[in-house]
């Protein structure tokens, strides 16, 4: 998964949200957005990301759309996945 590509994509989303009047209704359209239209691997790379190097991708969260996922990030956060069935033996 290349993070880079995320982290602009998070942006370009960031972007289009931030550009709203009311604040808190921006936040939590970036995070919407992200949590409806991102696979649970997406945003377990993304979640990452922010708990490692944030900035060493070369590419950095603007402030705005790191306080949304951050102020989201339970949300954000896939469930685990259920074990797999074994057959019996």
């Amino acid at each position: 998964m290349d993070i880079r590509n995320l982290i602009d994509m998070a942006n370009r989303i960031g972007d289009f949200f931030e550009s709203m009047p009311d604040h808190e209704e921006a936040l939590t359209g970036v995070a919407e957005h992200i949590r409806r239209s991102w696979e649970p691997r997406m945003r377990r790379a993304l979640l990452a990301s922010l708990d490692e190097a944030p900035d060493a991708h070369g590419l950095a969260l603007t402030a705005f759309t790191r306080e949304a996922i951050v102020r989201y990030r339970e949300k954000l956060t896939p469930a685990a996945a259920a074990p797999a069935a074994h057959a019996p033996l």
